[in-house]
């Protein structure tokens, strides 16, 4: 039966990407901004669909007897991490405002692109969640259904990350006010310094 398999993966996808992190604050600031929204949405989506298929294909299992790999993706994350916390708490303290948004993208291209995979791809808890987890849950479908679960948690990355992407523009008035930059940095500094202090506990 397909639509259940497909289902339980919709479910744990969206369980798993839907809190408060490092990539997902990256996106919203980025849609706040109008910044390259579209790239920043599709790269997100696509790696994160990228990694699920490997989980589902049985990479997980390579990842779990290779810890030392995931012991420097945790200590090059975690300083990726408190560098992009200590600028964030940086324009914090300074203040920024948003006169015209998609006037002036904040940032050249080959930068978000680049920070963006930083987040993604530097992060070992999506390797723990999205290879290991989710390919363990969907090994548990069968031989055809752990197909149609990874086709589900691909479609829940998809539909967050655009409607992450997307709905952040409706936040624009509220952003022309520097006090309101001045709490996202803020919030955002705290978050990320947070998960680096955790990725290295």
């Amino acid at each position: 039966m397909v639509i259940l398999p497909l289902f339980s993966g919709l479910s744990a996808g969206l369980s798993l990407i839907v809190a408060i992190g490092a990539q997902n604050a990256f996106v919203l600031r980025q849609g706040i901004q109008r910044s390259h929204v579209v790239m920043v949405v599709a790269v997100c989506a696509v790696s994160d669909l990228v990694l699920i298929l490997l989980g589902v294909a049985g990479i997980g299992v390579v990842l779990d007897r290779a810890p030392a790999a995931l012991v420097v993706i945790r200590w090059v994350g975690a300083a990726f991490l408190l560098v992009y916390g200590a600028l964030a708490a940086w324009r914090a303290v300074r203040g920024e405002q948003l006169e015209n948004p998609g006037d002036k993208p904040a940032g050249g291209r080959a930068a978000v692109l680049g920070t963006c995979l930083a987040f993604t791809w530097l992060n070992p808890h999506v390797y723990l969640d999205t290879v290991l987890l989710l390919g363990s849950l969907a090994a548990a479908q069968g031989e055809a259904g752990r197909w149609w679960f990874a086709a589900g948690a691909g479609l829940g990355s998809i539909a967050w990350f655009t409607a992450l992407g997307a709905g952040a523009r409706f936040l624009t008035s509220l952003f022309r006010r520097r006090a309101a930059w001045r709490v996202l940095d803020a919030g955002i500094a705290v978050v990320m310094v947070t998960l680096a202090v955790l990725l290295l506990a």
